[in-house]
């Protein structure tokens, strides 16, 4: 059951974050910071500052020169002159986001309960013009998709790791460096750092593969990967996956709740989430400046999620 004033005061929350002005208490400790040892021309405005603005226009999926127009109108008390739309364009795609400054690693709640993950990918247009007229009348150039992949804690719904591929990616090329992100991250204190812990990975059959399960087995993680319909148990194979296999098939079901297995639609209901809040398409026109969007808007997703 949803406490709705719970849930009302937490969306009007989100809006006082991405109008908060609490960068302007480490404003001058955050460019000396910047500042020490750079050459040419230093800083003039903190990450943490840059990092407010590409919220404000991820969020409202405002160009560049209406980002700056609003900054300016909002910015009376900003220690100087608000930053030009190029100079937003630029350092924005050259900030330096970190998905692990998420606190994880037990739950977060302190109880120190291993975690549990789910995996998942899904398509983001690589742009929002002329779908229409390529769909029906097969006019204009087909830009593809970008294919976001994430790993998921079930259940606190936050990502704890982000990969961004084109739509050629194989989802079970991605499982490994998921978890390899996942485990290299380090909480926030307090609670004291320790070193991450995952129970087990859930993910769908375009992840069973036998090098997936060697990776799982090798570093002790339980595999909730659903085998292929045309998955067989064979001497070449992976033992692991050959045992999975096998009480698949014999009882699904039993296997399903055993392995938690219907968890795995966080990473849906997730997908779904920034999809609604952000848009399935991106604005950037690079590559490299797809995947910062992507991060930013996974970053503002998180701390929507810890509101």
């Amino acid at each position: 059951m949803i406490d709705w004033p719970s849930y009302n005061r937490s969306l009007v929350r989100r809006g006082e974050i991405l109008f908060s002005y609490d960068f302007l208490d480490t404003w001058g400790y955050e460019l000396e910071r910047m500042n020490e040892g750079k050459k040419g021309k230093p800083f003039a405005f903190p990450d943490s500052f840059i990092l407010v603005i590409g919220y404000i226009r991820y969020s409202f999926h405002l160009p560049y020169r209406q980002t700056e127009g609003i900054i300016k109108a909002t910015g009376k008390s900003l220690p100087t002159n608000p930053p030009s739309y190029g100079h937003i364009c630029k350092r924005i795609n050259k900030l330096n986001i970190d998905l692990k400054e998420v606190r994880t690693g037990v739950n977060g709640d302190g109880d120190g309960d291993d975690l549990i993950i789910a995996i998942d990918s899904t398509g983001i247009k690589v742009t929002n013009r002329g779908q229409w007229m390529y769909d029906k009348w097969n006019i204009g150039e087909n830009k593809g998709y970008l294919k976001i992949h994430i790993a998921v804690d079930i259940k606190i719904k936050e990502i704890l790791a982000l990969e961004v591929t084109n739509e050629k990616i194989h989802d079970s090329r991605m499982l490994k460096k998921l978890v390899d992100r996942v485990l290299k991250i380090d909480p926030l204190p307090p609670p004291p750092p320790r070193k991450i812990r995952i129970k087990s990975v859930l993910a769908d059959g375009a992840h069973d593969t036998n090098k997936n399960f060697m990776y799982l087995q090798k570093n002790r993680i339980k595999p909730g990967i659903k085998g292929r319909k045309n998955s067989v148990i064979s001497p070449k194979n992976n033992k692991l996956r050959n045992k999975e296999v096998n009480v698949q098939s014999k009882d699904l079901i039993k296997w399903k709740k055993k392995r938690k297995y219907g968890h795995r639609w966080m990473a849906e209901t997730v997908f779904s989430s920034i999809k609604r809040m952000f848009g399935e398409y991106t604005s950037a026109t690079r590559f490299q400046s797809m995947v910062k969007e992507m991060t930013i808007k996974v970053s503002l997703y998180n701390l929507f999620r810890r509101i």
